[in-house]
This record gives structure tokens, C-alpha cells and sequence, in this order.
């Protein structure tokens, strides 16, 4: 199936994705009880939570998980759960699911955020929505370019304590995780960009991550700003 391509400005793409996202929640709790999703940081975060914290919803039913996070304090700048906190969750009552990654054990840390994500979601778990932003080099979560994690075939949750981009140390989830989700968005901006974007919608043999994660079965959607759009044909 090839995937929904959304061109517009940053300020339209976050109101769109609002307002699909505002259409999904209560049709998900209806469904199965609960609407769940895994959220990422930079500048993904910055453009779409300070609209969605706008919404009406019953945050309550919404469980909130991490694609990744970095191995320092909520108060850090590179922390994704700090961030997303300040513009987002500190003002709505969802049910946030912080990635443990105090542990000194970074394995122990992914298995405690793997139970987490099976008592939550059943096992094998499955997400309503997982919302990618993604690196000038493809990588989408802390799954990066000719990473091992890239043939992780059973853990839902992994360590990584080698990231090319610092800093080093993370927990992220696995390709299998983004595989069994119901829903994959993709949001980028910014032309640099642009030609990972191209791989992953237009090369069937990319090996690059987001590639991967948009190759992997659930509907996609990707969410372009024009420069971010501009390498891809027609």
C-alpha cells in the first residue's frame, strides 16, 4: 500500500495531524477502551504538541508511550519526556508511560518498559499510532543506519549504548513494535530531509530506518513541510 503524502506548512501539518488524532482517540476508545500511542521529541514535538495540547479529549483513556529516550534527567534539554511534558502533558491527564532509563542496567530498562507496554497493550503489544520524526540520516527512533538493532526480531524495547548521535546511551523500540502499530505517521521538516524522504517513499530496496518502519505493514501517512517534500517526484 503506498502511503498518504500531506505537503503543506509546519503550522497546517500540525493542525491536520491534531485533528485526525482528535478523530482517532474516541474512536479507539469505543473500540478497545483506550487510544494509545508512542510520541517522539525535537522538532516534531515542538510544532505538533503545542496544538495538541489544545484538544478536548478524554485524556484519560490515552496512553502515552516513547519511541525513544536519551539516558538523562527529565529537566536535561535532550530529554523527549521533558519536553514533551513542558508542551503537552503536564496540562492534559493522560496516562504517560516514561521510559525507565535511571537504570544503571540499560537492559533492565528495556525489559522493564517491554512488560510495561504488554500489561498495557497485550502481548504482542500493539499501538493505535506511532508518531515518527526522523533524522537527516533516516533514523527514526534511536534506530539508526546500519545499527544491529535494525535485525531485532523479538524484543519490543532495546538498549542502545552506542548511538552515533549523543547522546550514546537510550532505550528505544523496535522495529517489531512499529510493525504491529495500527497506524505509522512520519513528520519531517526541513530540507535536509529530503532525500531520506525519498528513499523511504520512492526506493522499495532502502535499508534506510524510517524505510524499514514504513515498509513494515501498517498504513502510513507522512506529514512534509515543502522542503522536507522537495526531492520527491511528480
Amino acid at each position: 500500500m503506498r502511503p498518504e503524502v500531506v505537503v503543506d506548512t509546519r503550522d497546517q501539518l500540525a493542525r491536520t495531524a491534531a485533528a485526525r488524532f482528535a478523530a482517532a482517540v474516541p474512536n479507539a476508545i469505543a473500540a478497545r477502551g483506550q487510544y494509545s500511542c508512542a510520541i517522539p521529541g525535537g522538532s516534531v514535538a515542538e510544532s505538533l504538541f503545542p496544538v495538541f495540547v489544545r484538544l478536548a479529549l478524554p485524556w484519560e483513556r490515552v496512553e502515552v508511550f516513547f519511541g525513544d529516550e536519551r539516558a538523562v534527567p527529565p529537566t536535561d534539554p535532550d530529554s523527549n519526556l521533558g519536553l514533551a511534558r513542558r508542551l503537552w502533558l503536564d496540562a492534559v491527564g493522560a496516562r504517560v508511560h516514561a521510559m525507565p532509563t535511571d537504570h544503571d542496567d540499560l537492559a533492565a530498562g528495556a525489559a522493564a518498559y517491554a512488560d510495561t507496554l504488554r500489561t498495557t497493550l497485550g502481548d504482542p503489544p500493539r499501538l493505535d499510532l506511532a508518531l515518527l520524526g526522523m533524522g537527516p540520516d533516516g533514523h527514526v527512533c534511536s534506530l539508526f543506519p546500519g545499527h544491529p538493532l535494525l535485525q531485532e526480531r523479538t524484543r519490543w524495547v532495546a538498549e542502545i549504548t552506542d548511538s552515533p548521535k549523543p547522546p550514546p546511551r537510550r532505550l528505544t523500540l523496535t522495529l517489531p513494535v512499529l510493525a504491529a502499530s495500527r497506524a505509522i505517521w512520519v513528520a519531517a521538516f526541513g530540507a535536509e530531509k529530503a532525500r531520506p524522504i525519498r528513499a523511504a517513499i520512492e526506493d522499495p530496496t532502502s535499508q534506510l530506518p524510517v524505510a524499514l518502519a514504513v515498509r513494515s505493514g501498517p498504513p502510513v501517512t507522512f506529514l512534509l513541510d515543502r522542503e522536507a517534500a522537495s526531492a520527491l517526484s511528480g
